[in-house]
């Protein structure tokens, strides 16, 4: 097992990776997808799933030890979280009557990704009376340095300020707390003033109102996040890198590496966020956390399966990793 990662006063940092929407992923490997054809499928992959699910595999994968907090209902989220337990993930989960969503990825041999999400069972208000519930005391009882990483969408019969109401209680527990999101939910979270924000280009363009074509346009959206309430954020580029502000006085900074071929990009911006989290918990620079986020990113494109990142690939990636003040 990892060495737990602490901060400079021997403290464990809790990493809460709290999910409303989790999934099982399927992910179907062929040679050419075609639509309205018949498709054979040569390799079938069922993981855990869902954004704050992939942030806890990277988590884990750079050696933190991190605990998800998700919903989960059926045979499905029974699957889920027998899937976690051997990746050493820490689970605390929400029993719902509706079964836990599936989504499906295909990836044919040409590197096209073609995803199909499911939007999730509805959400019972004592389901979701629960589940704040029970947050509010993992952050509460946790002691030291604690990250609380929000990601992912929201299920139906969660209200929209749903994640804006999981800012407060990370706050209130002295939490520092991330949001990965789009959307209305975005919108009410932005306004709870979340430590950081990471979202990538389309989010970042309907939330901003901002046409997004290159990293200088990049940093105007971004200043708009800041606007809206976040302390940091960042914007995703893709394969062009993240562009990251760390507070309104401050400038913003491009960081990126050389393309890589992947063979899925589903994972890619949660290991960014996994990265983000995991530098700024121990100490790093914004610029540096940056520059750590894109490793991971990029590593997630070498990866198995989405987020089981290598600390060997991430370190070999960093050192390629230019960082530079728009």
């Amino acid at each position: 097992m990892s060495k737990p990662v602490a901060d400079s006063r021997d403290h464990v940092i809790a990493f809460f990776c709290v999910s409303l929407n989790p999934a099982i992923d399927t992910r179907l490997v062929l040679n050419e997808f075609r639509t309205g054809r018949v498709n054979r499928v040569s390799e079938v992959h069922r993981t855990p799933g869902g954004k704050a699910a992939h942030v806890a595999m990277a988590l884990r994968g750079l050696g933190a030890n991190p605990r998800w907090i998700g919903f989960c209902g059926g045979s499905t989220g029974n699957e889920l979280l027998a899937g976690l337990g051997p990746l050493q993930i820490e689970t605390i989960s929400v029993p719902t009557v509706q079964d836990t969503r599936v989504n499906l990825e295909i990836v044919d041999s040409r590197g096209e990704v073609t995803e199909i999400l499911e939007p999730g069972g509805m959400i019972a208000q004592s389901e979701w009376c629960e589940f704040q519930r029970i947050c509010s005391n993992e952050f509460q009882r946790t002691t030291g340095g604690k990250v609380v990483i929000i990601s992912g969408s929201q299920p139906p019969g969660v209200p929209a300020e749903g994640y804006a109401s999981l800012v407060n209680s990370a706050h209130s527990a002295g939490c520092h707390a991330f949001i990965d999101s789009s959307g209305p939910p975005l919108a009410k979270a932005l306004a709870s003033g979340p430590d950081f924000v990471k979202i990538n280009r389309e989010e970042a363009e309907s939330v901003t109102e901002t046409a997004i074509k290159d990293p200088a346009s990049a940093a105007r959206a971004a200043r708009k996040l800041l606007a809206c309430g976040a302390k940091s954020t960042a914007i995703s580029l893709g394969d062009r890198g993240l562009v990251g502000i760390q507070g309104h006085d401050e400038p913003a900074i491009h960081a990126w590496t050389a393309p890589l071929r992947a063979k899925s990009t589903v994972g890619c911006g949660d290991s960014a966020l996994a990265g983000f989290a995991f530098a700024t918990a121990t100490g790093l620079s914004f610029e540096r956390s940056l520059a750590l986020a894109v490793a991971c990113g990029a590593a997630n494109c070498l990866a198995t399966l989405p987020a089981r990142i290598t600390q060997e690939d991430v370190s070999r990636i960093e050192q390629s990793v230019r960082v530079e003040r728009i």
